[in-house]
């Protein structure tokens, strides 16, 4: 742990966190680090002290270790998330949007039957989002950053299977949406911050940076972060899954 330490300095551990992903290419839940300086704003602004952090990015054999226990699961996942449901599925099958009062169970019996199979201890709650017709569903547990996974694909993909399981089941199509420990509220927010940093490095480098692949959810959240930008465009390249956003800066 600690191999090829970097370190950053910033006004806040924060900023010198965002700064770390910017230059490393990561996002921050890929990354450890330690606090070496905490930082002051002083008294008055005097004296002040910036905040200073080691960082270095997580192994790929800790990621490993961390998700051995869940292997014979994971495989699936992994097949299952790399189909994608057709787009006219939800007009053509589902006309009434209304969540399905048994897609709560469903979801449930789904679920437990996975973290049963992977030994995991989790808790699920469910509330349904009336307003916008989705499923919320609310993991908690000691190990969730086995559900979580690198950078939210091991969520992502039984948010898929459970969205498949519980739809085979019910007679309304159901939108679901699983999280937890405010994962995507968390990442969101990751994935905005880096956006107007990368745009601040493509507008002060005057070139094109081209960030990591992502899945079209958080290409769209790149996207939507600065479309309004008046100095960079943005658009995709590649095949997925190694499609991957590109900041432009404009020709102002």
């Amino acid at each position: 742990m600690g191999l090829n330490k970097k370190q950053f300095e910033a006004k806040t551990v924060e900023e010198a966190i965002t700064n770390a992903t910017v230059s490393l290419g990561i996002t921050s839940d890929e990354l450890e680090y330690e606090v070496v300086e905490k930082g002051s704003s002083g008294f008055l602004g005097l004296n002040s002290k910036n905040a200073v952090i080691n960082v270095w990015k997580k192994s790929d054999v800790s990621l490993e270790e961390v998700n051995s226990n869940e292997e014979p699961v994971k495989d699936d996942i992994k097949e299952a998330a790399s189909e994608e449901i057709p787009e006219n599925k939800e007009k053509s099958e589902k006309k009434n949007n209304v969540v399905d009062p048994k897609a709560a169970e469903e979801a449930k019996v789904f679920l437990q039957d996975v973290f049963s199979s992977m030994n995991l201890q989790v808790d699920i709650s469910t509330n349904i989002d009336e307003e916008n017709n989705i499923l919320e569903i609310e993991l908690e547990g000691p190990e969730m950053g086995v559900i979580i996974g690198k950078r939210g694909q091991t969520l992502d993909s039984l948010q898929y299977l459970t969205s498949l399981a519980v739809n085979r089941k019910v007679d309304n199509y159901t939108k679901i949406k699983l999280d937890t420990e405010d994962y995507r509220n968390r990442r969101k927010a990751t994935l905005e911050n880096l956006a107007k940093n990368t745009a601040y490095k493509a507008k002060r480098n005057k070139r094109s940076v081209s960030l990591e692949a992502m899945n079209p959810y958080e290409r769209r959240i790149i996207h939507s972060a600065l479309q309004d930008d008046k100095y960079v465009n943005t658009h995709s390249e590649g095949e997925e899954p190694y499609r991957h956003v590109v900041v432009v800066p404009k020709n102002n």
